[in-house]
């Protein structure tokens, strides 16, 4: 059974690095394959009705007009999903694009409050009114003549957003793609240059990440340990950047956490340069080389378990305290946190 770092004397550590970070590699679970589905989940039947109502309304995109497709909208909301989807935009870009071929003001704000709004009920029929009303017929119209054209030309190095299989003609690729089905190595080229997923994934960043603050809550709150969970850009006396966690409280740091999952080895790094500087911090000041707080990273995700000369500096400056979702058990007994154990 393999020894962690957070076992041992820090000296043992210095001496042996490479066993130590072999262990926490070894403890590292990926599971960039599984992702949280959130609020304002689309599932595939749903998303499918839309798509299909559409595409009867405007009797396969030959009545591609913005009248039809407004009065789609209205009844069948999930439609207007399908054609940012179609289009290739986030909810921002159709705003800016309807804001340019209007002159309506279009705000990003308004763009994200409806997706998010159709999202959460996709099924429900829309009642837009005055000014809503204004801009949502505005982003319609933008769509519908933007499918009523060709892919613009660009200069050499350069591609078009529009230059997909089913928007490069206009509605010719539209009709031709609604009538014989998208060829599966095409389907798989557009999937490769959005990476799957990707729109959803960013959606929820948050919750990806909070799993693993919320299994530190859970621990910490079993054990009966005072903590402060500090919030997203918040500032506390004596640190640049707030941790994530501070126990008992920021007037009286003695432990410090920092969490992070990540699947990308670039995130990974600028979390171990966080963590590095909190472990100056620590020691800034202090006699005998003796940290003020104890600091302590609790890691997910292969993104960490890529770089070992990373892991190497994150394990000198948390002195060994690295844990990961497989180690958290031992989060308590195995750190200062025990000392401020109540149950």
């Amino acid at each position: 059974m393999a020894q962690y770092a957070f076992e041992v004397p820090f000296k043992e550590i210095q001496e042996s690095l490479d066993i130590y970070v072999a262990a926490i590699f070894s403890s590292l679970e990926s599971e960039f394959l599984i992702m949280p589905k959130g609020e304002g989940f689309v599932e595939y039947p749903v998303f499918e009705e839309g798509y299909e109502t559409l595409k009867r309304a405007t009797e396969i995109f030959q009545k591609f007009t913005p009248d039809i497709v407004y009065k789609t909208t209205l009844e069948k909301p999930v439609s207007m999903i399908v054609l940012r989807t179609m289009m290739g935009f986030t909810p921002p870009e159709w705003a800016y694009i309807a804001t340019q071929h209007s002159g309506a003001m279009i705000d990003q704000g308004f763009a994200r409050t409806l997706d998010r709004r159709i999202r959460m009920n996709p099924l429900t029929p829309l009642s837009p009114n005055g000014e809503n009303d204004v801009r949502l017929k505005a982003m319609i119209q933008a769509a519908c003549e933007m499918f009523a054209k060709s892919c613009p030309a660009v200069t050499d190095g350069n591609i078009h957003r529009l230059d997909k299989a089913d928007t490069r003609n206009g509605l010719d690729s539209l009709q031709h793609i609604a009538s014989m089905g998208v060829p599966y190595a095409m389907l798989l080229y557009e999937r490769y240059l959005g990476r799957p997923f990707a729109g959803h994934r960013d959606s929820v960043s948050e919750l990806i990440g909070d799993r693993l603050e919320s299994a530190i809550e859970d621990v910490l709150s079993k054990a009966g340990i005072s903590f402060r969970k500090t919030k997203r850009a918040e500032r506390l006396p004596g640190f640049d950047q707030a941790p994530d966690f501070v126990i008992p409280s920021e007037f009286n740091p003695k432990v410090i956490i920092e969490a992070k999952i990540t699947e990308d080895d670039g995130t990974a790094r600028d979390k171990v340069t966080r963590i590095q500087h909190l472990g100056e911090l620590s020691l800034r000041g202090q006699p005998a080389n003796r940290p003020k707080y104890e600091v302590i990273a609790c890691i997910a995700g292969r993104g960490f378990g890529i770089r070992r000369e990373d892991m190497k500096k994150m394990l000198l400056a948390t002195r060994g305290k690295v844990f990961t979702l497989k180690t958290l058990n031992r989060l308590v007994e195995c750190t200062q946190l025990k000392k401020f154990k109540t149950k």
